[in-house]
């Protein structure tokens, strides 16, 4: 179930990306921008990750209430991030949503920690990954103002 949940949020996303390398290459990039061929692999292994972390929690006997219900919401925020950047075009509102995402991972990741502090510690790469994914898509959106 957990597995489940996180790549249905993936293929919710990659539905959205589905013309991403394309739009992707004709963005004006950073020195910092990683090419196209890195996002899936990357995905992949985060997602694989999260639902590590999440089954973690949700076998752990001191779960908090409050965790699985906000590893839900940020999953929900992840996953529109892709439509609002690579369907939309919508770089002010894929920033601002991607600022909510980090906000989201951390409050997961602090939860998380009440209840397997390893599952706390597998949510770290992402929430690395998310912030240089909100410094990517600043860079972009006022580096694309025709495009985003």
């Amino acid at each position: 179930m957990c597995v489940l949940a996180c790549f249905a949020a993936g293929a919710l996303g990659a539905i959205a990306s589905v013309d991403a390398p394309t739009f992707y290459a004709e963005l004006e990039k950073p020195s910092f921008a990683p090419p196209a061929s890195v996002f899936g692999p990357v995905w992949t292994a985060l997602y694989t990750a999260m639902a590590v972390a999440v089954w973690s929690v949700w076998r752990a006997p001191q779960r908090r209430a409050r965790a699985l219900p906000l590893f839900a919401a940020q999953l929900a925020v992840n996953a529109l991030w892709s439509w609002l950047f690579f369907a939309w075009h919508l770089g002010a509102a894929a920033f601002a949503e991607i600022l909510l995402l980090v906000v989201l991972v951390a409050w997961t990741a602090l939860e998380f920690r009440r209840s397997s502090r390893l599952a706390a510690a597998l949510l770290l790469p992402y929430l690395a990954w998310v912030a240089f994914a909100a410094v990517l898509t600043w860079t972009l959106w006022r580096a694309n103002p025709g495009l985003l």
